[in-house]
């Protein structure tokens, strides 16, 4: 065969194209980073491995769209960020029903209550808007400045500013309905 071939990406494949070219070889050290971004947006370990997989291929069929090669990770984190958020909105349209699930007789209060933050924790991310939760998990997980969150997501710093915002009041009055519910 002739020409690159793009490596299927799984779970242990660090090569996704060709490696003499030089975009392939940016996307390949940005894959376990971009996996990373992926699973805490998606909060689905496997799901982000298809987002991933899904941004590899994207960025390499429209590699020419990249002006400036020292952009190139915020080009490449936007394009996971926005098929994270294609998935996000997919997962709207199709509502999963959590089941509760009570824990066996736990032995300590400390370990149940750390189990019911957890999941209390989880529940309000999971409550919030796709837009909310990117720029939520690029400030606080990434530790990215609103400004790499404005570049990556291509919105003004003033939009990043107003979703953090918006994102962390919607998680604390979800998280004291939750505490009330305890």
């Amino acid at each position: 065969m002739d020409g690159p071939q793009a490596v299927p990406l799984g779970r242990d494949a660090r090569r996704v194209t060709d490696a003499t070219d030089p975009l392939a070889a940016r996307i390949d050290a940005r894959i376990d980073l971009a996996y990373r971004l992926a699973a805490v947006i998606l909060g689905d370990a496997l799901e982000a491995e298809d987002a991933v997989a899904d941004a590899a291929l994207s960025a390499w069929r429209s590699r020419s769209g990249l002006r400036d090669v020292d952009r190139f990770d915020a080009w490449f984190d936007r394009i996971v960020v926005n098929g994270c958020r294609d998935r996000l909105r997919a997962r709207r349209r199709r509502p999963v029903e959590v089941i509760p699930v009570e824990l066996a007789d736990s032995s300590t209060d400390d370990f149940r209550t750390l189990v019911d933050t957890r999941d209390a924790v989880s529940r309000a991310i999971d409550a919030l808007e796709p837009d909310e939760r990117i720029v939520l998990v690029l400030r606080f997980w990434a530790d990215l400045p609103v400004d790499s969150i404005a570049a990556r997501l291509n919105v003004p710093a003033g939009t990043v500013k107003s979703r953090l915002n918006r994102a962390t009041g919607r998680m604390r009055t979800l998280l004291l309905v939750a505490e009330g519910d305890r």
